[in-house]
């Protein structure tokens, strides 16, 4: 057997792995080489992170790596040839330790079992479950003093603070969080609202997404293991843009009720003016004071887990 890394032409390749391979598993959505494509051809792409099994000169499964997301996936196999999985998904963790990382994580279908057990019998272990949420506005509370909160727009000053907010749930340092900000491509920095306390120091931070192009919260898999654009905790990672999501930090966990029911209110009278009808959310389950506020104002979608590995 023979361990390789991508060459041009394996992503019809990969593709057709994949669906070979995952076809028989709840909810399985089979890929194409244009998805695959959308990878290789992206900024940054490292071949060196693609790896491909080789027998009698013939590609019998492949595994991926996203240092930057610290991202693996399980090896993709054809049938007969699961032999291939132990040395595809070391030479991903070998990688890993390569580049610097010391944990990585994966995420799939919490009724994935094979694809669970795979990862659980190699040291993986659930770290957080990503919880969906999504919310019709009319069924919200209102704030009879809403005109008088200290809300407005989010300033470049103010990262810090936000970093400070989200220090052990953002996943980008704070010296990068300026541009993910400010210069994002898929939202503008407008999009972000703050709760200033008298002094103008932000005591929460939170955003609402309108957009007629993105995927409508009701008719999307809430089971699939995708991170859902601009919720705080996806900076950095592939993500599904949803039309109506919202998503907030607070300075102090005590206010997180009151401080996100502010931000909301504000964040949804502007959304459901343009095109949302309902609201989306997603929330780690390790971050309590967040996910009890969704829980309370949101309605539970569908959740997946987690799974992370020490690499040292």
């Amino acid at each position: 057997m023979n361990i390789r890394t991508f060459q041009p032409g394996d992503e019809v390749t990969q593709a057709a792995l994949f669906n070979v391979a995952a076809f028989a598993l709840p909810g399985f959505k089979a890929s194409t080489a244009d998805d695959v494509r959308k990878r290789t051809r992206a900024r940054g792409f490292d071949p060196a992170t693609r790896f491909y099994a080789e027998e009698a000169g013939q590609v019998v499964g492949y595994c991926t790596l996203e240092p930057a997301q610290r991202r693996v996936s399980v090896p993709w196999c054809r049938k007969g040839h699961a032999d291939a999985a132990g040395p595809l998904f070391d030479a991903a963790l070998t990688a890993a330790r390569e580049r610097g990382l010391t944990t990585v994580f994966a995420a799939y279908r919490r009724d994935w079992e094979p694809v669970q057990t795979f990862l659980s019998d190699r040291g993986f272990a659930v770290a957080r479950e990503i919880v969906n949420y999504w919310a019709d506005p009319v069924d919200l509370p209102t704030l009879a003093n809403r005109g008088k909160l200290p809300i407005n727009r989010l300033r470049r000053a103010d990262v810090p603070a936000v970093a400070a907010m989200g220090k052990g749930l953002l996943r980008l340092p704070a010296d990068e969080l300026e541009s993910y900000f400010f210069a994002n491509p898929y939202f503008p920095a407008e999009a972000y609202l703050v709760l200033r306390a008298p002094d103008e120091t932000p005591m929460a931070v939170g955003i609402g997404l309108e957009s007629v192009t993105y995927a409508d919260v009701k008719k999307i898999d809430p089971l699939a293991p995708c991170f859902r654009l601009a919720a705080f905790g996806t900076e950095g990672l592939n993500t599904k843009r949803v039309n109506g999501l919202f998503s907030f930090l607070v300075a102090n966990p005590a206010n997180a009720m009151t401080a996100g029911l502010a931000l909301l209110s504000e964040a949804s009278q502007e959304m459901t003016e343009g095109t949302v009808t309902a609201l989306a959310a997603q929330c780690p389950s390790d971050v309590p004071h967040l996910a009890n506020f969704y829980a309370r104002h949101f309605k539970e979608q569908g959740r997946f887990p987690m799974l992370e590995k020490q690499l040292i």
